[in-house]
């Protein structure tokens, strides 16, 4: 099977790699082809802090991918999330030569490219470019300006921006392991796309996606994206606070969080105790559930309290800015016990945990429907999208070629024919991906 056919979604998490193969069946679900998973080894709250360890991880997590399924994996769409990624609001605008001409895609593409080149902080380069609202000659609340009349053409943007350095390091890490870089999103917006509904993206919802190093906050309203965030905070850090509190060793942590742990404490009773054995002939240690909930629960408290600040930050107190759906869970952490009651009760809002299935055909192996998987399905869905808009413009170049050469045929006393020139679009992700391509060729 040509690479063409099907596509990949690679995260690269703090705790697991993740590499996804798929292609979307005659239903528009996603048929999951295979999927290999490594334990991160060189990152650390999302940033790439070791590049030889990680370029091992990626490659071990694709291989087991391609025996999975018996194919080969060239290009690959890849998460970006870490403490670095920070978001703005922006306004801007362009005046139109001609009013009378109606407004088309190349004067959205140059209204977006005029803030691509705004000067962000010494080292950070934009990622995102989203458009929320568009305004013309002054008219508000515009989401698809497109074939309109008008003079003045202005939008509200939501820029995404991250630290250079880590964005291409990344870069540098999938190049090292053999593979293409497709192009590069943030993670919580693919974990959104795995997710969330539209009809909750147009009431209001915000999605907090609880990872191993960061807890990352994407928020829309009325199905444009409104507010980004990254916590530095994530599952890593509660099972640290249980090796300290508990004076036990990082694995036997991590399994008494999976197994026994709770964000509730008072769920459980005084005389629920579990024996971790020692170390090396060591007399056992005795812990109480009570205890170790508690430990759970003022960090996670912590981290809730964290993401609700940023919630409050984009105005949900507002009426005509509330968030009619409430929050949404997903990650591997969401799959704490009572973490769902205990977001309820911090914050005041409805909440659910979300599961990736609802994009998956049905046959799909249980494993990855789990929140686990969410961000990994979400960039698997970006990657089947990219592949779709670029076998599209494809096709469209083929029919411009044939055409053109109807017209030289049809026209054999012209001794010279103008082909006609075809503008290939591209949106602002791809021209950034590109330039990233080009610093990483570069740089060999």
């Amino acid at each position: 099977m040509e690479q063409a056919n099907y596509s990949v979604g690679l995260d690269i998490g703090t705790t697991k790699i993740v590499a996804i193969i798929g292609k979307e069946n005659e239903y528009g679900k996603i048929e999951v082809l295979g999927i290999g998973r490594s334990k991160s080894l060189g990152v650390h709250r999302g940033v790439v802090n070791n590049i030889t360890q990680t370029i091992k991880s990626i490659q071990q997590a694709i291989e087991e991918a391609e025996s999975n399924c018996g194919l080969k994996i060239g290009s690959v769409v890849v998460g970006i999330a870490g403490q670095h990624i920070r978001s703005l609001q922006h306004s801007d605008y362009i005046t139109r030569a001609n009013s009378e001409e109606v407004i088309n895609d190349d004067d959205l593409d140059k209204l977006c490219n005029q803030v691509y080149k705004l000067v962000m902080l010494p080292g950070e380069e934009i990622i995102h470019v989203l458009p929320q609202e568009y305004k013309v000659d002054g008219q508000a609340e515009i989401k698809q300006p497109i074939g309109m009349y008008g003079g003045r053409l202005e939008a509200n943007f939501h820029v995404v921006v991250g630290q250079v350095s880590s964005i291409k390091n990344i870069g540098r890490c999938i190049k090292s392991a053999g593979l293409d870089l497709a192009s590069i999103t943030l993670e919580p917006l693919a974990s959104a796309n795995a997710v969330l509904s539209q009809e909750e993206k147009e009431a209001g919802v915000a999605l907090i996606d609880i990872g191993g190093g960061t807890t990352d906050l994407a928020i829309f309203k009325d199905g444009i994206i409104r507010h980004t965030a990254v916590i530095p905070f994530g599952g890593n850090i509660i099972t640290e606070d249980i090796k300290e509190g508990c004076s036990i060793i990082e694995k036997q942590a991590e399994l008494l969080k999976i197994k026994f742990g709770s964000a509730w404490p008072g769920e459980n009773k005084d005389n629920e105790i579990v024996s971790i054995p020692g170390l090396r002939g060591r007399e056992p240690k005795e812990i109480t559930l009570k205890n170790l909930s508690k430990v759970i629960h003022a960090r996670v408290v912590e981290i809730i309290e964290q993401v609700y600040v940023e919630i409050k930050n984009y105005g949900h107190d507002d009426q005509k800015k509330k968030l009619i759906a409430g929050i949404v869970l997903t990650g591997g952490g969401s799959q704490l016990k009572h973490l769902k009651q205990l977001v309820e009760y911090i914050t005041g809002m409805d909440t659910r945990i979300g599961y990736p299935n609802e994009h998956l055909a049905g046959d799909s192996d249980e494993e990855i429907a789990s929140p686990l998987y969410a961000t990994a399905v979400g960039l698997l869905m970006n990657a089947i999208e990219t592949s779709a808009k670029n076998k599209a413009i494809e096709s469209e170049e083929e029919i411009v070629a044939e055409e053109s050469n109807a017209v030289s045929d049809t026209n054999e006393a012209d001794t010279v024919v103008q082909q006609p020139v075809r503008k290939e679009r591209k949106s602002i992700l791809d021209k950034w991906s590109e330039k990233l391509k080009d610093f990483l060729d570069n740089a060999e």
